[in-house]
């Protein structure tokens, strides 16, 4: 993460939550990022040295005033006119991390070859919370190359129980073995 990104989100957070609103932020901010993703030309045009800065900060207004709260839209008109809004996504990461980090939630990313089940994301949730102690945000994914298992990403930790793992570890011990 860029240190600009990161001294913009994490000061967006301070204001956010001396102003009690960390939550109704952190969902604005999530809204827009999925917008974002979805047209990645008006970020683009937002970004773009083409168009004058005054013009961009007019088309956030025009877009999203009454509809954002007035800190989201003077942090993307902020953005915008120090030519950091294309690293909307990082200062995104870093509200996230110190959100996260004040409530006691560890986000975690866990990759299978299919989809888990409500049970089993249950399951998985209720052992991490007991191995953590902190809340768990998880986010699952689905990736054919695993083969079967699940790995774990987690506040820097990786587990990777997944057969794909198990089986490059059985190919090294045989390769190392002398007869």
């Amino acid at each position: 993460m860029s240190e600009a990104a990161g001294v913009y989100g994490q000061g967006l957070y301070a204001l956010a939550k001396e102003e009690s609103l960390e939550d109704a932020i952190l969902q604005e901010l999530t809204a827009l990022q999925t917008a974002f993703a979805e047209q990645p030309e008006f970020l683009k045009l937002l970004a773009s040295s083409n168009v004058p800065k005054q013009e961009r900060l007019e088309i956030i207004d025009s877009s999203f005033r009454g509809k954002a709260q007035p800190y989201v839209l003077n942090f993307l008109k902020l953005l915008t006119e120090k030519g950091y809004i294309a690293r909307f996504d990082l200062c995104c990461k870093a509200y996230r991390e110190q959100y996260n980090a004040d409530k006691g939630i560890l986000q975690v990313r866990a990759v299978s070859a299919l989809p888990l089940t409500d049970s089993q994301k249950t399951q998985l949730t209720e052992k991490l919370i007991a191995i953590t102690g902190k809340k768990i945000d998880l986010a699952c994914k689905v990736d054919s190359s695993v083969l079967g298992g699940i790995r774990l990403s987690y506040g820097g930790i990786q587990v990777d129980g997944t057969v794909q793992s198990r089986l490059q570890a059985m190919e090294k011990a045989l390769k190392n073995t002398v007869i």
